[in-house]
C-alpha cells in the first residue's frame, strides 16, 4: 500500500518545508522537493509522481508555467498539477490558466483548502466527481490504481494487489493481502472500472482477481484465494472455469 505521491516544486526553503510538513501530516507522501525546471522534469520522468504542487516563479522566472506546459506536451507522463503561488498578476494568471491546472491557489494558503484541492484534483483527473466527498472512506479509480481515502490519508492501492471485492449493501469491501478497505460504490460500477481480463464476478456479492485463485471447488460452490481467503461461486457464474486454463 502506498500513499499518494506528491512532487513539490518550490524555491523558497521555508515555504517548501511548510508544504511538505502539512502534506505528510495529512497522509501524503512527498517524493521530492525540487527548485528548478530541470530537476522537476527529471523527477516527473524518473519518479513515481501522482500530483505536482507548482510555484509559478522559480528563481525569479515563471518556470512553474514552463513545467506545466512541458507536462501538457507529454501525454504519456500527464500528471495533475496545482499552482501554489504568491503572484496575483492578471497576466500571469491568464498564462497559467492556459495550461489547465487543477487549481490556482494564492499564498498564504489554508491547510484544509490545500488538502481538499488535492483530493479534488485526483477526482477530476480520473473523472470521478465527488468520489471522495460522500463518506469518510471512499475511492477514486484510475488505470492501475485505486486512490482510497482512509482517515486523513489518501492511499494508492495497486489494482493487481486486490484479492477480491465483496459487497455489503451500498458498500464494497476491497480485500488485499495487507489491508481491507470499505468504500461507497456499487459492485456493478467497480466491476466496470476494473480490468475484466483479471477480475470476474463469481456471485452477486463477489468479484475475484483470477490471478489470486488458488483452487476452485465447483461441487462446494467455493473459490479459495491467496491468503486462504474464500469467495462464493454460484451456478450463474461458473463460466469462470472456462476462462481459466486447466489441466486434466
Amino acid at each position: 500500500m502506498e500513499h499518494l505521491n506528491v512532487l513539490i516544486v518550490e524555491d523558497t526553503p521555508q515555504e517548501s518545508k511548510e508544504v511538505k510538513l502539512l502534506l505528510e501530516k495529512n497522509g501524503f507522501n512527498v517524493v521530492s522537493v525540487v527548485t528548478n525546471y530541470k530537476d522537476a522534469i527529471a523527477a516527473i520522468l524518473n519518479e513515481d509522481v501522482d500530483l505536482l504542487i507548482l510555484d509559478i516563479f522559480l528563481n525569479g522566472n515563471p518556470d512553474g508555467i514552463n513545467i506545466a506546459e512541458t507536462i501538457d506536451a507529454m501525454p504519456n507522463k500527464l500528471k495533475p498539477f496545482i499552482f501554489l503561488t504568491s503572484s496575483i498578476e492578471r497576466t500571469i494568471f491568464e498564462r497559467a490558466k492556459l495550461t489547465k491546472p487543477f487549481a490556482y491557489m494564492v499564498k498564504p494558503f489554508n491547510e484544509l483548502e490545500l488538502v481538499y484541492t488535492i483530493e479534488q484534483a485526483i477526482e477530476r483527473f480520473y473523472n470521478q466527481p465527488n468520489a471522495l466527498s460522500v463518506e469518510d472512506e471512499n475511492a477514486v479509480i484510475g488505470d492501475g490504481y485505486l486512490f482510497i481515502k482512509k482517515g486523513k490519508s489518501l492511499k494508492k492501492v495497486h489494482v493487481s494487489e486486490i484479492i477480491y471485492v465483496e459487497v455489503e449493501e451500498k458498500y464494497c469491501n476491497i480485500i488485499t493481502q495487507k489491508e481491507k478497505f470499505v468504500i461507497l460504490i456499487s459492485l456493478v460500477k467497480i466491476l466496470d472500472l476494473l480490468s475484466t481480463s483479471n477480475f470476474c464476478r463469481t456471485h452477486r456479492n463477489f468479484i475475484v482477481n483470477t490471478d489470486k485463485i488458488v483452487e476452485i471447488v465447483p461441487q462446494d460452490n467455493l473459490i479459495i484465494l491467496e491468503g486462504n481467503h474464500k469467495a462464493t461461486l454460484s451456478d450463474k457464474y461458473k463460466d469462470i472455469i472456462k476462462k481459466i486454463r486447466t489441466l486434466r
